[in-house]
């Protein structure tokens, strides 16, 4: 296979592949986590996954009325052999 070939089926399992996410997910009492792999090829950070998981977090807390309060957020971009990722920690706080 030339490099051609090589590079059209990474970008194709790539784009089959999506994004793969654990949705919201209870992790001790009031505290909550989201991760997030994108599909992006190539280096870069992940700047729309981390949006979409933001909204997700934001429309879960909402359903109870609240607001997001992050605890903690880990970004890892996207490089050689390794996809964009998110990991949210959060809480929902009553709206001040």
């Amino acid at each position: 296979m030339n490099k051609i070939e090589t590079a059209s089926a990474i970008m194709l399992f790539a784009a089959l592949a999506g994004c793969a996410s654990t949705g919201v997910v209870q992790t001790d009492g009031d505290k909550y986590m989201i991760a997030k792999k994108g599909p992006q090829v190539g280096f870069g950070p992940p700047i729309g996954i981390r949006a979409e998981v933001h909204q997700e977090a934001n429309d879960f807390c909402a359903k109870q009325n609240k607001a997001v309060e992050t605890i903690n957020l880990e970004l890892t971009d996207a490089g050689f052999g390794r996809a964009a990722a998110v990991n949210l920690e959060f809480r929902c706080k009553a709206k001040s």
